[in-house]
């Protein structure tokens, strides 16, 4: 796929560091040696030495001694990362000696590496919950600086390169907040024109979508739109950004001529933000099986730096294509 191709070959170009911490994990191992080979980015790889090695050996993967392997039992540094965490975490009651024991969950250890600057971002989820995932995300590295929420985008590859840019579209919010309220919606418009940037390379045309175009009907999930496309404005003047909109005037174009008239985004968008999960995550699945579309993501977007989570049905591809996503998060971000 020519998207996918073009963001590894931008990773290359960033020699960014990303945490593995399900580092005895089969398909990790196999997308960690493919990546390192393929040299999209330098590997942590977190877990008992001796069993990673010895799972490379018998997989017959060649570069995984190229990874940076740490064994957060064994951790020569972990009385200082436990440190660490107490002092973040001290004012909700943490004790020094449950920190030093957290130490040792990898993925506790994983998002405390990228806190020290020592990973650029953590891909995982191949074996873990995505709950067990981002709760240490949370707590650790924290939003971004001016925003509250957390939410997913999914790059959707079209086959009719009519649509969006190219035939390629992103969809916001499908994977994470379930009913945003208008300043919540504002910064998940926001954050996936940031997403847009980095990783596709665009600039973004955001469709804050609705049942209604500019006042064709009149409801108070309408008004919530209404009010997060102000807000969204506000928070990013640069960006272009328009609603409410319905689907139909956001991308045909002759639509949108009647629809809303004089709108420099109606029948343009390549960014459409739903104005609730539930909407959100049944177009996606909808444009993926009935249009044939290839949904790339989640991409997790808001996070101080770029955490994302698997399915834990993934393949190795999925897998290296993450990665590959999250150092140009941390790139671009």
């Amino acid at each position: 796929m020519q998207l996918l191709d073009s963001i590894k070959q931008k990773a290359r170009k960033h020699k960014k560091t990303i945490v593995l911490p399900e580092g005895v994990e089969e398909r990790t191992l196999k997308a960690a040696d493919r990546i390192i080979s393929e040299k999209i980015a330098r590997i942590i790889l977190l877990g008992n030495r001796d069993t990673i090695m010895k799972a490379a050996e018998a997989g017959g993967l060649e570069h995984i001694s190229d990874a940076r392997i740490i064994d957060p039992v064994s951790f020569e540094e972990k009385n200082e990362y436990a440190e660490l965490l107490f002092d973040i975490r001290k004012h909700k009651g943490l004790t020094k000696e449950e920190a030093l024991k957290l130490v040792e969950d990898p993925l506790y250890l994983a998002t405390l590496l990228i806190k020290n600057g020592a990973a650029d971002g953590e891909v995982a989820g191949a074996m873990n919950a995505t709950g067990n995932v981002l709760r240490p995300a949370f707590q650790i590295v924290k939003t971004l600086p001016g925003i509250s929420v957390v939410s997913g985008a999914f790059i959707m590859i079209m086959k009719d390169s009519r649509w969006g840019e190219n035939g390629i579209l992103v969809f916001a919010d499908c994977a994470v907040h379930p009913d945003p309220d208008a300043r919540e919606l504002a910064e998940i418009a926001v954050m996936t024109g940031h997403t847009t940037r980095a990783i596709v390379g665009i600039e973004p045309r955001i469709a804050m979508l609705s049942f209604s175009t500019k006042g064709s009907a009149s409801h108070p999930m309408v008004d919530k739109v209404i009010e997060s496309t102000r807000l969204a404005r506000e928070m990013e003047p640069d960006m272009q950004i328009d609603g409410e909109l319905q689907a139909d005037a956001a991308i045909v174009e002759s639509v949108a001529k009647s629809k809303a008239p004089g709108s420099k985004i109606a029948g343009k968008a390549n960014v459409l933000v739903f104005p609730s999960l539930e909407t959100g995550n049944i177009a996606y699945k909808l444009v993926q099986r009935l249009a044939g579309a290839e949904a790339v993501g989640p991409v997790l977007q808001g996070m101080a730096a770029p955490i994302n989570d698997l399915s834990r049905g993934c393949s190795v591809d999925d897998i290296v294509n993450l990665v590959a996503i999250t150092v140009n998060q941390a790139a671009g971000k």
